[in-house]
Protein backbone atom coordinates (compact mmCIF):
# COMPACT_ATOMS: atom_id res chain seq x y z
CA UNK A 1 0.00 0.00 0.00
CA UNK A 2 1.40 3.43 -0.69
CA UNK A 3 1.64 5.97 1.55
CA UNK A 4 -1.05 8.44 0.09
CA UNK A 5 -3.41 5.25 0.24
CA UNK A 6 -2.26 4.60 3.79
CA UNK A 7 -2.40 8.68 4.43
CA UNK A 8 -6.19 8.35 3.06
CA UNK A 9 -7.33 5.32 4.86
CA UNK A 10 -6.19 6.54 8.49
CA UNK A 11 -8.17 10.11 7.69
CA UNK A 12 -11.14 7.85 6.73
CA UNK A 13 -11.03 5.69 9.78
CA UNK A 14 -10.27 8.73 12.50
CA UNK A 15 -13.38 10.69 11.15
CA UNK A 16 -15.30 7.50 11.65
CA UNK A 17 -14.08 7.52 15.10
CA UNK A 18 -14.98 11.20 15.50
CA UNK A 19 -18.15 10.45 14.05
CA UNK A 20 -18.65 7.33 16.32
CA UNK A 21 -17.70 9.15 20.06
CA UNK A 22 -20.06 12.41 18.86
CA UNK A 23 -23.07 9.69 18.20
CA UNK A 24 -22.36 8.26 21.41
CA UNK A 25 -22.21 11.03 23.82
CA UNK A 26 -23.47 8.70 26.52
CA UNK A 27 -20.18 7.36 27.27
CA UNK A 28 -17.97 9.95 29.44
CA UNK A 29 -14.49 10.51 29.01
CA UNK A 30 -13.72 9.36 32.80
CA UNK A 31 -15.23 5.77 31.47
CA UNK A 32 -12.80 5.73 28.24
CA UNK A 33 -9.87 6.60 30.49
CA UNK A 34 -10.51 4.41 32.70
CA UNK A 35 -11.16 1.26 30.39
CA UNK A 36 -8.55 2.31 27.19
CA UNK A 37 -6.06 4.86 28.79
CA UNK A 38 -7.18 7.73 26.47
CA UNK A 39 -10.27 9.66 26.12
CA UNK A 40 -11.96 12.68 23.46
CA UNK A 41 -9.39 14.96 25.61
CA UNK A 42 -6.72 12.85 24.87
CA UNK A 43 -7.74 12.73 20.82
CA UNK A 44 -8.07 16.49 21.43
CA UNK A 45 -4.57 17.22 22.45
CA UNK A 46 -2.83 14.51 20.33
CA UNK A 47 -4.91 16.51 17.50
CA UNK A 48 -3.32 20.03 18.81
CA UNK A 49 0.43 18.74 18.73
CA UNK A 50 0.33 17.15 15.74
CA UNK A 51 -0.63 20.71 14.07
CA UNK A 52 1.65 22.85 16.37
CA UNK A 53 3.93 20.42 14.90
CA UNK A 54 3.40 21.37 11.33
CA UNK A 55 3.90 24.93 12.23
CA UNK A 56 0.03 25.12 12.45
CA UNK A 57 -1.18 27.53 15.20
CA UNK A 58 -3.74 25.73 17.63
CA UNK A 59 -4.58 25.74 20.94
CA UNK A 60 -6.60 23.76 23.11
CA UNK A 61 -9.98 25.29 23.09
CA UNK A 62 -9.51 24.83 19.09
CA UNK A 63 -8.24 21.16 19.39
CA UNK A 64 -11.36 20.56 21.63
CA UNK A 65 -14.03 21.64 19.35
CA UNK A 66 -12.62 19.88 16.80
CA UNK A 67 -12.60 16.52 18.21
CA UNK A 68 -15.85 17.32 20.38
CA UNK A 69 -17.96 18.96 17.40
CA UNK A 70 -19.10 21.84 19.05
CA UNK A 71 -17.21 24.40 21.86
CA UNK A 72 -15.93 21.80 24.84
CA UNK A 73 -18.23 24.05 27.65
CA UNK A 74 -21.32 23.35 25.41
CA UNK A 75 -20.53 19.77 25.40
CA UNK A 76 -20.38 19.03 29.00
CA UNK A 77 -22.89 21.11 29.95
CA UNK A 78 -25.04 18.97 27.51
CA UNK A 79 -23.65 15.66 28.39
CA UNK A 80 -21.04 15.38 30.93
CA UNK A 81 -22.25 13.63 34.33
CA UNK A 82 -20.94 13.38 37.45
CA UNK A 83 -18.39 10.48 38.37
CA UNK A 84 -18.28 8.85 41.61
CA UNK A 85 -15.85 8.14 44.02
CA UNK A 86 -14.39 5.12 42.43
CA UNK A 87 -14.84 6.25 39.14
CA UNK A 88 -12.53 9.40 39.91
CA UNK A 89 -9.99 6.68 41.66
CA UNK A 90 -9.47 4.70 38.94
CA UNK A 91 -9.13 7.96 36.56
CA UNK A 92 -6.32 9.01 38.98
CA UNK A 93 -4.66 5.82 38.55
CA UNK A 94 -5.29 5.19 34.41
CA UNK A 95 -3.78 9.00 34.17
CA UNK A 96 -0.61 8.65 35.47
CA UNK A 97 -0.26 5.16 33.82
CA UNK A 98 -0.92 7.09 30.70
CA UNK A 99 -0.37 10.70 30.94
CA UNK A 100 3.01 10.37 28.58
CA UNK A 101 1.53 7.46 26.16
CA UNK A 102 0.83 8.93 22.83
CA UNK A 103 0.69 7.06 19.92
CA UNK A 104 3.95 7.36 17.75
Amino acid sequence: MDTQTRTELEAAAFRALLEHLNRRTDVQNIDMMNLTGFCRNCLSRWYQEAANARGIEMDKEAAREIIYGMPYDAWRAQHQTEAGAEKQAAFTKAFAENVSSKPE
